[in-house]
């Protein structure tokens, strides 16, 4: 599959934790990173996420906040 967001990174996924409706999908990216998406539960069973799978986090997004 080819997509347009071009913020895709590539990691392996170290947990998965589903609620009521959504679920947490945490992936390791290197160098001690950690990325953390909310999905639906349903597009985790759709797509078989499990810990140990290699998987993408793309992002795309228009405005990025900052806080400090």
């Amino acid at each position: 599959m080819k997509l347009s967001a071009r913020n895709q990174l590539k990691g392996t996924i170290v947990e998965v934790v589903k609620g009521q409706t959504t679920a947490h999908v945490r992936i390791d990216i290197g160098g001690g990173v950690i990325v953390t998406s909310s999905i639906t539960n349903a597009a985790v069973d759709d797509l078989s996420l499990k810990a140990g799978d290699t998987a993408y986090a793309v992002i795309k997004a228009s405005d990025v906040i900052i806080g400090k």
